[in-house]
């Protein structure tokens, strides 16, 4: 039995009247992210006419379409016919060492998740960096990754206090959830660390670095390193480049 015929038939949904959103389930884990990533790849491949945007989620694919050029009705059918007999599998992609700066110059609520953890700033780099991180989405702001799956002993609530100014590139931990902010805004999430390289840039095409899929690991580097990476960053003279991530796996039911 294939992994797609162990899951719920989708629900095709209405989202105004210019979008559809094809949710596959009801939790945030790797099996429903596979089933909402392998939907995009089929309409990527072979497109439908009056369809002008694809936006993955942790468990839907929001269908964003023309509806003089498409009725919903139309799209519909075609795009429950295209999401019959899916694999929940995590297909090669890109993979992605991000530099990461874990000093406390850069990490303001460092010592207060080791106070909640029991573990020394140290061992939550370590357990931080140790990890390979799947972005299940890009949201909230320009370029923002959610990413799992946090180890379970960083795993803590947002902050009661969120704060008005997150400078741009902060690494950050709430829930099961690891993330890095693209742009300076306000933020809740607990503030672990900081990456020089740039979540969105407008120099790029596209501007976000990351996408939905990818895997992420993040190298620990001092701040002096830090602070010389981020003046290339600013500079537009820092380039990274992905390597292949692993072949494809089937996501097994009990993925988070």
């Amino acid at each position: 039995m294939s992994n797609a015929t162990q899951h719920p038939e989708p629900r095709i949904l209405a989202s105004g009247d210019t979008a559809l959103v094809v949710e596959f389930g009801r939790e945030v884990d790797r099996r429903v992210s596979a089933l909402v990533l392998a939907l995009t790849r089929r309409l990527e491949d072979a497109p439908i006419a009056g369809v002008v945007e694809l936006v993955p989620t942790f468990r839907s694919l929001m269908v964003h379409y023309d509806p003089l050029l498409i009725a919903p009705a139309d799209l519909s059918a075609r795009l429950a016919a295209m999401a019959a007999g899916l694999d929940a599998i995590e297909r090669p992609g890109r993979l992605w060492r991000l530099p990461a700066c874990y000093d406390p110059a850069v990490a303001p609520d460092l010592a207060d998740v080791a106070a909640a953890t029991g573990l020394t700033a140290a061992e939550i780099a370590a357990q931080h960096s140790a990890e390979t991180y799947h972005v299940y989405m890009l949201g909230y702001l320009p370029g923002f990754p959610y990413m799992g799956d946090t180890p379970p002993a960083l795993r803590l609530p947002r902050r009661t206090d969120p704060r008005v100014k997150v400078p741009a590139g902060s690494i950050a931990i709430a829930t099961a959830m690891t993330a890095v902010y693209g742009i300076e805004s306000p933020g809740g999430w607990n503030l672990i660390g900081r990456t020089p390289a740039l979540m969105w840039d407008l120099r790029r095409d596209p501007p976000a670095l990351l996408a939905a899929g990818d895997k992420v690991r993040f190298e620990p580097i001092g701040l002096a390193e830090y602070e010389r990476l981020a003046f290339h960053a600013a500079a537009g003279t820092l380039i990274l480049a992905p390597e292949p991530s692993p072949t494809p796996t089937p996501v097994p039911e009990s993925a988070p």
